[in-house]
């Protein structure tokens, strides 16, 4: 009976929280046909998005950023050959354009244009090597229908009364809630798990390296210098993670779609009111 009623609990709150708002400021309009020529495997995509539990997110971890999801593009049809059929009937074209999130439904592959009416982000992980790569796409894929994390919903849903009184030192750690279940995931510790997972920092807090001994400075200082990240790098727990992490992150570039890269945005040619 009480696990019945703390289910039955949790859909609820899982309904009310995951209600889209009535209004959307939306900034600018995401060409699809650019993006899917512009996104890359294992690109990072922010979202803000449009529903209740969003705005306590961002306000929060004060961020536009509200929900991440990891691209992965036609990896679903290169390994698994038998599942074509299904995936092409439920994404279309864009069965070679999907990407992993963590939802109140569980872990799935959403297509890529399903975000093209909100406000989006990509974040790109600078210099990740092939193989790590490789890493990070099998660990997120291999998520796929795991159960999400709605315990962390519902405790999020206690900052809507009153949000306003969160001191700004505990807004992060307000998010550090969760059943702390391997099996139960949430959108940012999905994908920051897996790039921790191979060494790939996103915000890692840093101790400074030991100031040299007298009579070894110069040794010392020539080996310090000759070391591109001098210092001890701290893990941030996977459920410490936001989005707005990515955004923020030294080591992630963020990716224009509106033709900067290609080289063919001329501000002369813009039509103003």
């Amino acid at each position: 009976m009480a696990r019945w009623l703390r289910k039955k609990l949790f859909n609820v709150a899982s309904r009310v929280l995951t209600k889209p708002r009535g209004n959307y400021n939306r900034i600018l309009p995401t060409d699809l046909e650019t993006l899917r020529l512009t996104v890359r495997k294992g690109d990072v995509i922010l979202v803000d998005g449009d529903q209740r539990v969003s705005e306590v997110i961002k306000y929060l971890t004060q961020s536009s950023w509200s929900h991440v999801a990891l691209y992965v593009g036609d990896e679903l049809l290169r390994r698994f050959p038998a599942r074509r059929e299904e995936l092409v009937r439920a994404n279309g074209q864009d069965a070679q354009h999907l990407i992993v999130e963590a939802l109140q439904e569980g872990v799935v592959a959403s297509p890529l244009s399903k975000y093209t009416a909100f406000n989006i982000r990509v974040c790109r992980p600078h210099g990740l090597q092939r193989d790590d790569l490789q890493r990070v796409l099998d660990e997120v894929i291999a998520q796929l229908g795991s159960s999400y994390d709605l315990k962390n919903l519902l405790d999020l849903a206690r900052y809507f009364f009153p949000v306003s009184l969160i001191p700004r030192r505990f807004r992060r750690r307000a998010l550090d809630f969760g059943s702390g279940l391997p099996t139960e995931v949430m959108c940012s510790s999905l994908i920051a798990r897996a790039f921790q997972n191979v060494g790939f920092p996103i915000l890692p807090a840093t101790t400074p390296a030991a100031a040299p001994r007298p009579r070894r400075r110069l040794r010392d200082y020539l080996r310090r210098s000759a070391d591109p990240y001098p210092g001890v790098f701290h893990r941030e727990r996977a459920t410490l993670i936001t989005p707005r992490d990515f955004d923020l992150s030294p080591y992630f570039e963020i990716v224009k779609l509106n033709g900067l890269e290609a080289g063919n945005f001329d501000y002369r040619r813009i039509k103003w009111a």
